[in-house]
């Protein structure tokens, strides 16, 4: 398997190393901004996008993703909104998916730029958008008490991990406090008119549950979210209400999605640094995946294993908590595609614990 730094470089970055400072942005085609804030995670940053629009007869903008709630995030955004809107307000918040870094601040920037004679409206795909809405509103130690059950049934039976994780009753409202109430609904394949350009919705899935990314091909650029990144492998994971779903076979099909693209197309991400060479990226991504349930075969072989067994299989490196419950989730979807798929079966033994085997 070639390491990052060959994959990596396999990749064109035409900025290079460039990054937008804080509070600051680089203009990545014509009236299309590259934002850059800080998150408080291994993953440490996060990009979002300005879009130069004209809605309803006003000029603006359009943002696509917003940053989690905190106050360093409003900071930068209100340095933003001071050096880089050319004394227009922003219009409507478009956000890919549901998770916190990307719709934790859209309340705040649609009440922020909301008048009475126009609402700067939330723009996002219907299931997100509920998922999201539940996600914020509901806090309770019946979902903790659930998840910590659900990695205990796949192998993770330190005491004291189970209790952080029933701690963590309010993790999702914490960085999303609220959802705007009212949002236009985001499907596959609309059109939006952003500015003097179409972009084109593109659903993705296994990730989040209804992702959307844009691509716009007169400026041939792909604002992919996390569909698409360059250094990293997108997190798909199963998670305990749905604790028998089969997210990477949804995540693989969706990326191939993006296949029939241009291959001189300026892909824009969620985290890391935009880059060229997509058709080469899904490749990657298939062999990432194609290498990682082989590994899990070789090991299921020797013996009937759980998805904690795996997790020094599949990540090679330390992970604290918050990492352990993602790698739970990844090693999990890396199990059942290989059941779905017939090449595993699963029982549960005296303990409730689930253990997969060769069949």
């Amino acid at each position: 398997m070639p390491s990052a730094a060959e994959l990596e470089r396999a990749l064109h970055y035409p900025l290079a190393d460039r990054l937008p400072p804080r509070g600051g942005a680089i203009e990545v085609a014509p009236g299309v901004l590259w934002l850059r804030m800080a998150l408080p995670y291994a993953l440490d940053h996060i990009n979002l996008w300005l879009l130069r629009d004209h809605l309803d007869g006003r000029d603006g903008w359009s943002v696509v993703d917003c940053c989690i709630d905190r106050a360093e995030s409003r900071t930068d955004w209100e340095q933003v909104f001071a050096s880089q809107l050319q004394g227009l307000p922003i219009l409507r918040v478009i956000v890919t998916h549901m998770h916190p870094d990307h719709i934790g601040l859209a309340h705040w920037l649609c009440e922020r730029w909301s008048t009475p004679a126009h609402e700067c409206r939330l723009w996002i795909s219907a299931t997100d958008y509920q998922a999201g809405l539940f996600n914020s509103a509901v806090v309770d130690d019946v979902r903790a008490e659930r998840s910590a059950q659900f990695f205990a049934s796949h192998g993770l039976r330190d005491p004291d991990d189970l209790e952080k994780i029933r701690q963590r009753k309010s993790y999702y409202s914490s960085h999303v406090p609220a959802v705007p109430p009212t949002f236009r609904r985001l499907m596959d394949g609309n059109v939006l008119r952003i500015g003097a350009h179409e972009w084109r919705c593109i659903v993705g899935y296994g990730h989040a549950p209804e992702h959307m990314a844009l691509y716009c091909a007169a400026l041939g650029l792909l604002i992919s979210g996390d569909m698409m990144l360059p250094r990293i492998s997108t997190n798909v994971s199963v998670y305990e209400s749905e604790p028998e779903a089969d997210p990477l076979t949804l995540f693989l099909d969706s990326i191939d999605r993006f296949e029939a693209l241009p291959a001189d197309t300026l892909v824009l991400p969620a985290h890391g640094k935009p880059f060229v060479g997509l058709q080469t990226r899904i490749a990657q991504l298939h062999e990432h995946h194609r290498a990682r349930l082989a590994d899990v075969l070789v090991t299921a072989r020797e013996h009937p294993v759980t998805a904690h067994d795996l997790l020094p299989v599949l990540f090679h490196r330390q992970l604290d908590l918050h990492q352990t419950t993602f790698a739970m989730g990844e090693a999990v979807a890396h199990l059942h595609r290989l059941w779905y798929a017939g090449h595993l079966r699963r029982t549960r033994d005296a303990e409730g614990v689930w253990r997969f085997a060769l069949v």
